[in-house]
């Protein structure tokens, strides 16, 4: 799984065209609907800290943990303006470790489908599964397989940017069911372009995601002890279809006794 480096100063440029505070709200509401709307949260794969930062101004006390540090950077900046108390952490989430217990887990904008070994994901849902309080509850999204192959699959997506541009090649390997990402980004330099002369460092990276089903997310979850409670298409209540793109699931702690069952 690798972290994002150089992709990380432009990441928030690229991803301005996405509704982050509907995606917020929603993620908001499925909280509440299961009896969550304070306490301690933790964001895992948390990025630059937009979604960390929504949660927050929501009322949560936010916990961010990413296995990049050059992202980290940009959610501590964020951080700074918006003086809110969150808790970054730089660790992988295959093995992250809290302090304690927390009411709820999430994670969103398909960071899940960076761990491309089930085994390893099934390790992610063990660890989720410890670091809940008795019940808690754990939310995460998925990009689904026909996104791959039908969307994404052998498609070149480029942007141009005043500042940055970038070249995006995708390749699905369907027996395999991963989507290679070739990156090519070009980044202005400020310190080297002058006046009339613009100077631009080109920069490449390769991630690759794995394309899971619903059924096995449901089988890892239970092998890693979790109770599977529910799935949606994406931004809706309603169940996934063949033609979903992004998938929400949410699942409950099991094992933990509840302090009134202890007494």
């Amino acid at each position: 799984m690798e972290a994002y480096t150089s992709f990380a100063a432009v990441y928030d440029t690229f991803m301005d065209n996405v509704p982050y505070e509907e995606w917020g709200d929603y993620l908001h509401r499925l909280l509440m609907d299961y009896g969550i709307n304070d306490g301690l949260v933790l964001d895992l794969g948390c990025g630059t800290g937009t979604m960390t930062e929504l949660l927050a101004g929501f009322g949560y006390d936010m916990i961010g943990v990413d296995n990049s540090e050059e992202m980290l950077e940009i959610a501590r900046e964020k951080q700074i303006k918006s003086e809110h108390g969150i808790l970054y952490l730089l660790q992988d989430m295959r093995e992250f470790e809290l302090y304690g217990t927390v009411r709820a887990i999430v994670s969103v904008c398909d960071s899940l489908n960076y761990i491309t070994e089930e085994e390893d994901l099934k390790k992610v849902f063990h660890w989720v599964n410890n670091y809940l309080d008795p019940e808690g509850i754990f939310i995460f999204d998925f990009n689904t397989e026909y996104k791959y192959r039908e969307i994404l699959g052998d498609q070149t997506i480029a942007e141009n940017r005043e500042e940055c541009s970038f070249i995006w090649d995708n390749y699905y390997y369907e027996e395999e069911r991963i989507n290679e990402y070739e990156l090519s980004l070009f980044i202005r330099d400020s310190d080297l372009s002058k006046e009339g002369a613009e100077i631009y460092r080109k920069y490449q990276e390769t991630h690759f995601q794995k394309a899971y089903v619903l059924d096995e997310m449901k089988h890892l979850l239970e092998e890693a002890g979790m109770e599977f409670i529910a799935a949606y298409d994406a931004f809706t209540k309603e169940a996934p279809s063949k033609k979903s793109e992004r998938i929400y699931v949410i699942a409950r702690e099991h094992g933990k006794k509840p302090e009134k069952d202890k007494l």
